[in-house]
């Protein structure tokens, strides 16, 4: 089980002794997905693996709603800021990014959104974002939330227009997503902490406030994503464990999902988990949607 490919990287990389008694793996992020996927482009990937993150009772829980309040959490622990009229600048609109968006906006902030994706950006601008480059957000905002899984999201040129007081945070993967070595370069003073999780640079007289240093700021600075939505992660990776254990040797080498029905099960134990029940088919109605002939 995996979380970012860290492992199995490892694993290929420098300990590939293991590799012929391993029978595949299970990965839970977006970003270990997405070098996962690299991997087998390149013909590097050595055994399957499922990609927990793909599955529906993952992505769109737990990166939506459990990033999307962790993330804000850790900011308001770390800064005790107050979120009401501030302008957030979400860095991509994939789950966790449209969590971070929405969760930011019922608090009352003034959102844009910055995106590579134009079918994600247009999904923004539909939801009642503004849209824009980086480049334009960067002197406009209060506080800045990179959660695209990429590299330099934040640059130097970003760093040079932000405005006095901006504070900028992490929460996608790794700490790449903002250049912390160009902010460094930029900084006219070594970096102040002045108060736990917030270093201060100083660039062109300008406060530039970076919490956790650059990352994931709800597990730097806060406790992660409430149990009550990582379940159904955690039972995404058992059934997916299970599932390979099963049928593992008949796998390629690739990126696999899990299968529906799965990911079906597991959404109906949460709502029975949850005291919600919901209405069944009938057989009539099984049938109607499996034919052709009524209804033309």
């Amino acid at each position: 089980m995996d979380d970012g490919a860290d492992l199995v990287s490892t694993i290929h990389g420098q300990r590939t002794e293991l590799l012929d008694n391993i029978v595949g793996g299970t990965e839970e992020t977006t970003t270990g997905v997405i070098r996962l996927r690299a991997m087998a482009r390149d013909g590097a990937l050595k055994f399957p693996v499922i990609a927990v993150n793909d599955s529906d009772t993952k992505h769109l829980f737990d990166n939506r709603y459990g990033t999307g309040q962790s993330t804000l959490d850790g900011i308001i622990r770390a800064t005790n800021i107050l979120l009401a009229g501030r302008t957030v600048v979400v860095a991509g609109y994939g789950w966790c990014g449209r969590g971070v968006a929405s969760r930011a906006q019922g608090m009352g902030a003034n959102v844009i959104v910055t995106e590579v994706n134009p079918l994600r950006a247009l999904e923004a601008v539909m939801d009642g974002y503004r849209v824009m480059p980086m480049e334009e957000a960067a002197s406009i905002g209060d506080i800045f939330i990179t959660v695209t899984g990429d590299k330099h999201v934040i640059d130097e040129h970003h760093f040079v227009r932000m405005k006095h007081g901006a504070i900028v945070a992490n929460s996608g993967h790794f700490n790449v997503e903002i250049n912390i070595p160009a902010l460094k370069k930029l900084s006219s003073q070594e970096p102040r902490l002045v108060r736990p999780f917030v270093e201060e640079y100083v660039v062109n007289g300008r406060s530039i406030y970076l919490l956790g240093d650059g990352r994931l700021i709800n597990l730097a600075a806060a406790e992660g994503h409430p149990a009550s939505v990582m379940d159904m992660s955690f039972a995404n990776q058992a059934l997916a464990a299970e599932f390979m254990i099963r049928n593992g040797a008949s796998l390629e080498p690739q990126v696999h999902r899990i299968p529906v029905e799965l990911d079906h099960e597991i959404a109906r134990l949460k709502l029975q988990a949850m005291g919600v029940r919901i209405d069944v088919l009938t057989p009539e109605q099984q049938h109607y949607l499996s034919q052709w002939e009524e209804g033309t």
